[in-house]
């Protein structure tokens, strides 16, 4: 199978999968290579990464329990998008303000509003996993919320952008989807008073 930019998949081997991902070993000929190229890659489906922001301009961040890196951080709340398919900008969005709500108990305020940031890749090098960036402000905690016991969430709290610039400068947060959204805040503009 052949794409639009010269991507040519001669086989793939399937190794393991899950509900979560899947390994396979492709074998792929390149726009710029005749001769195809063996890699394992990790399958993942989508997710979304939210930044809340209130109307003071402070973000939520939630600190959780990461078995991985056996290890508690905070970070933005973001969830994987359930759908097998590449899902449409409703069902994404649709996710990212269910994230919010079940992650960190807030919501858009009436006047609020979700603005999606792009999407990028988390680790290029071994898996096609990508996330999509919204920034959702202002927010507001949602009425009567009762944290999921089954999440590991164990604190969420409001941070201003100057606590956060010293998290990030004193390695204290690690989370690569919140510095990916970190940067792409800066970058747009979102982290100056006078954008608020």
């Amino acid at each position: 199978m052949r794409d639009d930019e010269g991507w040519e998949t001669i086989s793939s081997d399937r190794h393991f999968g899950n509900a979560h991902l899947e390994v396979v070993t492709d074998y792929v000929r390149t726009p710029t290579r005749v001769i195809p190229r063996a890699w394992t890659v990790v399958h993942r489906k989508a997710a979304v990464i939210i930044a809340p922001m209130t109307r003071a301009g402070k973000i939520i961040l939630i600190r959780q329990e990461r078995i991985p890196i056996r290890s508690t951080i905070w970070e933005l709340p973001s969830g994987q998008i359930d759908k097998v398919v590449e899902p449409d900008q409703k069902e994404i969005k649709a996710v990212a303000l269910s994230e919010l709500r079940e992650e960190a108990g807030y919501e858009l305020a009436k006047d609020g509003h979700l603005i999606g940031l792009g999407h990028y890749f988390s680790s290029s090098g071994f898996t096609d996993e990508h996330g999509y960036f919204f920034l959702a402000r202002p927010v507001e905690p949602c009425a009567g919320y009762v944290r999921d016991e089954t999440e590991s969430i164990v604190d969420c709290r409001e941070f201003s952008i100057e606590e956060l610039r010293l998290m990030i400068t004193k390695n204290e947060i690690r989370d690569a989807n919140t510095l990916g959204m970190w940067a792409r805040l800066g970058a747009g503009g979102f982290l100056s008073p006078e954008r608020r």
